[in-house]
Order: structure tokens, then C-alpha cells, then sequence
């Protein structure tokens, strides 16, 4: 194998442009952490959402997704009690080729999974979802959470795939959407139904909101 990424395995999905916060206590993803930053700055690992299992203990991740994210640490420090809170930038999405368990946690071998093109067909959902988007944090009770939505395809795409109350292999499955024209295409019909509810009064006000703190 050439250059491994590290893994750090999660129960949500981490979306290229999000931050999301983490705080690392198992002794594995202690070493993880240790590893990482004795070597060179940026520091990095791969958020990859765990299919079957669960984040803590012992043989507790089954199976893991294909495609995941890396993580760039944006800010970092290490408690008095030894564990590390942190906050970290998704980047460049990346598929598992093969797996390492030589050390403590997870290694992989990675290929990165390219961003296209959005194509003319984005360009023209694009104002189309983002006002959609903010019509649908309006109706939740939180317009502001739509204020700073990007125009660029890509982040749009993410944003709202990130901040969107959906089940775990559904976000999962918008990550691995080819491109963001594909993306926005999925999403505009996922808002069109959800708007449709909130109009009628049948789904329940809840802030949107971006991924989870997760305890690892």
C-alpha cells in the first residue's frame, strides 16, 4: 500500500466545506491523534459513517461505508484529563480501497473521489433550490440558517445536504451523488415534498441545524 489515511469512523456524515466538532476519548483515536500530530501540519484523518455498528467500545464498528471524507483540523486541544476537542473542515470526498488494521485504529488506502463539473443544468436549478432552501428554514422557525447559503453549486449542495434532518444512509447517499447538478436535482424534489408538508401544517417546527457533535 502507498500513503494511508487514517479512519475515523462515525455515526453521521461529514460533508466537503462543513466543520463539524468532535471530541476523541477512546484510547485508539487517542494514538490516532498522537500519530497525526507528530508528524506536519495540516493534519488530517478520514470521516467514513459507519453502515453497521456503532462509534464506541471495543469491535464495535461492523461495516463501514465506501465513500467518506477527509477531515482537515481546523482547531485543536488536548484536555488536562487526555482527550482532544476539536473542530474539522471536510474536504476532498475519498473512497476506501483497502483496509489496514496494523495499528490501533483503522488505516485505508483511499483514492479520491472527484468533484465534476456541475454542468449548465445546475446553473439553472441553483436559484431555484437555494430559494426553495430558504423557504424551508423559514418554515422551521429559522430563517437565518439559510442566510449564507452559497451560490456555487457544490456548496450549496452540501450545505443543504448537511443541515437537512434526514436518516444516516440518506445523507450518506447524497455525499456519494457523482456531482453537484445530480445533487441539486435530488434535493429540489426532496424540498418540494417537505415544503409541501410544512404548508399543511403536517410535519412538526424543528430548527434545522449542521451535523451533530459526536462523543467518537
Amino acid at each position: 500500500m502507498g500513503d494511508l489515511l487514517p479512519l475515523f469512523p462515525l455515526g453521521t456524515v461529514l460533508f466537503p466545506g462543513l466543520l463539524l466538532p468532535l471530541q476523541v476519548f477512546e484510547p485508539r483515536y487517542r494514538i490516532l491523534m498522537a500519530d497525526l500530530m507528530s508528524g506536519p501540519e495540516p493534519w488530517s484523518f478520514g470521516v467514513v459513517a459507519i453502515r453497521e455498528g456503532h462509534e464506541v467500545g471495543a469491535d464495535s464498528v461492523k461495516s463501514l461505508y465506501d465513500v467518506g471524507c477527509v477531515a482537515v483540523i481546523q482547531q485543536v486541544e488536548q484536555l488536562p484529563d487526555g482527550r482532544f476537542a476539536m473542530v474539522v473542515a471536510g474536504g476532498n470526498r475519498f473512497r476506501v480501497v483497502a483496509l489496514d488494521e496494523a495499528r490501533p485504529y483503522l488505516r485505508a488506502e483511499t483514492a479520491v473521489v472527484d468533484e465534476p463539473g456541475a454542468g449548465d443544468l445546475a446553473a439553472d436549478l441553483v436559484a431555484t433550490v437555494r430559494d426553495q432552501f430558504s423557504d424551508y428554514c423559514t418554515g422551521l422557525g429559522s430563517p437565518a440558517a439559510a442566510a449564507n447559503a452559497s451560490d456555487e453549486p457544490a456548496g450549496l449542495s452540501y450545505l443543504i445536504a448537511a443541515t437537512r434532518m434526514l436518516p444516516l444512509a440518506d445523507k450518506q447517499a447524497l455525499l456519494e451523488v457523482e456531482d453537484a447538478g445530480q445533487r441539486l436535482q435530488r434535493l429540489t424534489a426532496l424540498l418540494t415534498r417537505e415544503l409541501a408538508l410544512i404548508r399543511t401544517g403536517t410535519v412538526p417546527v424543528a430548527q434545522p441545524r449542521l451535523p451533530p457533535h459526536s462523543q467518537n
